[in-house]
C-alpha cells in the first residue's frame, strides 16, 4: 500500500491506494495560508472491508509525517486525527510538528472550500 497526495484547490487530499492502484480511503483536507500554513483535516474515509488493518494509522501517519516536514500546522477536525494526536501528540510534537485544536470559524473554511468560496 501507498499513500498519495492529491493537491487541489479548495480541497485536497491524501488516498491510500493499493498495488493495484485501488483506492481504499482518503483524508481530505484544507490549507489555510497565512504566516504559519494551517491544514485542516476535516474528513477521514477508509474501506470498511480493510478496517482494522492498520489502514486509518498508515494513511494519519503519512499525512503528519508530511506535515512536520513541510512545518505545517495541523488542525485536527476530523475524529480520526483528533484521536491519534490525543493517543500519539506528545511524540509527534517531539518529532517537531505542531497542532491547535479546532475552533468554531474552521467549520466556515470548510464550509466555504466546500461551496468553492475559498
Amino acid at each position: 500500500m501507498t499513500v498519495e497526495l492529491d493537491r487541489a484547490t479548495p480541497i485536497s487530499s491524501y488516498t491510500i491506494v493499493r498495488a493495484d492502484q485501488t483506492a481504499l480511503g482518503t483524508a481530505d483536507f484544507v490549507v489555510v495560508p497565512g504566516a504559519s500554513e494551517e491544514r485542516i483535516f476535516f474528513h477521514t474515509e477508509v474501506c470498511q472491508d480493510f478496517g482494522g488493518r492498520g489502514v486509518v494509522a498508515l494513511l494519519v501517519s503519512k499525512a503528519l509525517t508530511d506535515c512536520i516536514r513541510e512545518d505545517v500546522t495541523v488542525v485536527p477536525l476530523c475524529p480520526m486525527f483528533a484521536r491519534h494526536l490525543r493517543v500519539h501528540g506528545d511524540e509527534f510534537i517531539a518529532n517537531g510538528g505542531v497542532f491547535r485544536q479546532p475552533i468554531p470559524d474552521d467549520i466556515g473554511v470548510i464550509t466555504r472550500a466546500a461551496l468553492g468560496e475559498v
